[in-house]
């Protein structure tokens, strides 16, 4: 019984970024939905109230940069090479001059 409860227990690194990216596709998904139905609700009001001046461009245009900003974080996100985790830890004991982590 003691080796099952060892399997459940045991977290898998990869499994626990699988999941968090899925999630934060998922959200970034559902953002997306939101951006779009919100923004077309407002064309449509705009274009039945006239089609003067084009003034959802300011939300559309505000909130897409909001948007854009959350699908680089959701897509470009790779996991650090092993190279990049040298590197950085060298750079890290050069800065302290002892080998420790900076406090």
């Amino acid at each position: 019984m003691q080796g099952m409860q060892d399997v459940v227990e045991t977290k898998d690194p990869l499994r626990e970024a699988a999941v968090e990216r899925l999630k934060k596709k998922a959200e970034f998904r559902a953002h997306l939905l939101a951006y779009v139905l919100v923004n077309a609700f407002l064309v449509a009001v705009w274009s039945v109230t006239g089609a003067g001046f084009f003034w959802p461009v300011f939300p559309i245009a505000g909130w897409g940069i909001g948007l854009v900003l959350h699908a680089w974080d959701t897509y470009r996100q790779q996991a650090p090479t092993e190279q990049d985790i040298r590197h950085e830890m060298d750079r890290l004991r050069s800065r302290s001059g002892q080998g420790h982590l900076p406090s």
